[in-house]
């Protein structure tokens, strides 16, 4: 089962460990716990899952959140058919076949995946979803300076 700890809310942290301070002055701390929190105290790696996609697909596939297994650590699998990168996928993985390269059959067509190995929350996402996390650092020091 999901530890009890990845199932807090924003809005109940902040008005039970704090029921006499002003929420504002709060929201650095509870975005910084809502980020942090749940992979620091839960054990469990959080990553980013998609399927065996070919790349143009994965272009525009919404990366889906995942918690990884005990002992698993996130992934990005790169296909490659000759020169060509063709596929890609990402998820969770057993840390003990990390860096390792496996022939998969796909529609007739064999191509050589590499697996490449992460072990922080989110590692393996896209470019695409850093912005976030730079506009939440960016909020939270912006309602800082202004305490």
């Amino acid at each position: 089962g999901k530890n009890i700890c990845c199932k807090i809310s924003l809005s109940s942290f902040a008005f039970v460990l704090f029921p006499r301070q002003n929420v504002l002055q709060l929201l650095p701390a509870a975005i910084l716990c809502f980020l942090l929190l749940p992979s620091l105290l839960c054990g469990n790696l959080l990553c980013y899952y998609s399927p065996i996609l070919k790349t143009e697909e994965a272009m525009t596939f919404e990366l889906i959140v995942t918690e990884c297994p005990p002992r698993e650590v996130c992934f990005k699998a790169l296909g490659r058919y000759g020169n060509v990168t063709a596929l890609s996928a990402r998820g969770c993985f057993p840390v003990k076949s990390c860096g390792k390269q496996s022939d998969i059959r796909l529609r007739g067509t064999i191509y050589a995946m590499t697996f490449s190995c992460c072990d922080w929350p989110y590692c393996n996402s896209e470019v695409k979803v850093k912005p976030f996390y730079v506009l939440i650092t960016l909020l939270a020091a912006a309602v800082i300076t202004r305490l």
